[in-house]
């Protein structure tokens, strides 16, 4: 009778894709619940966006016509890709690892590629969330883009979070715990302030100032400085990739 109404059991594991998009999923609810993650990656972004485009505190390299907001608004989305493909994903690779989670779901049907993959696409769901709000808010401070400049802005903007995925799974593979927490959060701080994310700083070889310099040239509809930008960051991914596949600890 149960055959016969469909109602059968379906005994093993979930297809690979629904194991990923839960195992995303997860990752996502994650950190939307975590404080200190939901701090740097929405709540300070949006906080430094208000404070350059709107005060006088900091002195700001404009020039033209050009407006605060327009300076200001890519830096502030590349320094929500550095949050949310570095910073947040290595605290909670770093923490998992320290628990035994990481050697644990790498024995479970979703396994250790699974694992990943629905780490990274948390990441671009993420990034989606972080992108909507950042361009909203700064859309209603008076930021008009070109739409040709956004479409540009995904080539520096997809090399970055490959880069920054890469390097967030070195460093979450390789300290200790304690090291990746407050590693991390003081690259994030650098980067920030000196590695070109938010303002120009004429080097672009550092990955943050590339991809700081590739959205705000991809705004301006600079084609020759996004391709190189975004050819710096490709070479950083690989580079860092092949150093996370190398060194990467499971425990």
């Amino acid at each position: 009778m149960t055959h016969t109404l469909g109602l059968a059991p379906h005994p093993g594991a979930a297809s690979r894709p629904r194991r990923v998009l839960a195992q995303a999923s997860f990752e996502v609810r994650t950190t939307l619940r975590h404080g200190e993650q939901l701090l740097i990656t929405a709540i300070l972004p949006a906080l430094f966006l208000v404070v350059l485009a709107r005060t006088e505190v900091f002195t700001l390299p404009v020039s033209g016509g050009q407006e605060r907001i327009d300076l200001v608004t890519p830096g502030v989305l590349a320094l929500a890709v550095l949050s949310s493909a570095f910073t947040g994903p290595a605290i909670a690779t770093g923490f998992d690892r320290r628990a035994g989670a990481l050697r644990l779901l790498a024995t479970t049907p979703l396994g250790r590629g699974g694992l990943l993959a629905g780490r990274i696409l948390g990441v671009g769901f993420i990034q989606v969330l972080q992108v909507t709000l950042l361009a909203s808010l700064a859309v209603t401070l008076g930021w008009r883009p070109p739409l040709a400049g956004a479409a540009l802005g995904a080539l520096p903007f997809a090399a970055g979070t490959a880069a920054f995925t890469a390097l967030a799974m070195l460093v979450a593979g390789t300290l200790r715990t304690e090291a990746v927490l407050a590693g991390s959060n003081l690259l994030w701080v650098l980067m920030a302030i000196g590695g070109g994310v938010l303002l120009p700083t004429g080097s672009r070889w550092l990955p943050s100032a590339a991809l700081g310099d590739g959205l705000r040239a991809a705004m301006n509809l600079e084609v020759a400085t996004v391709a190189v930008c975004t050819a710096i960051l490709i070479g950083w991914a690989g580079v860092l990739t092949a150093g996370a596949l190398r060194w990467f600890r499971w425990h």
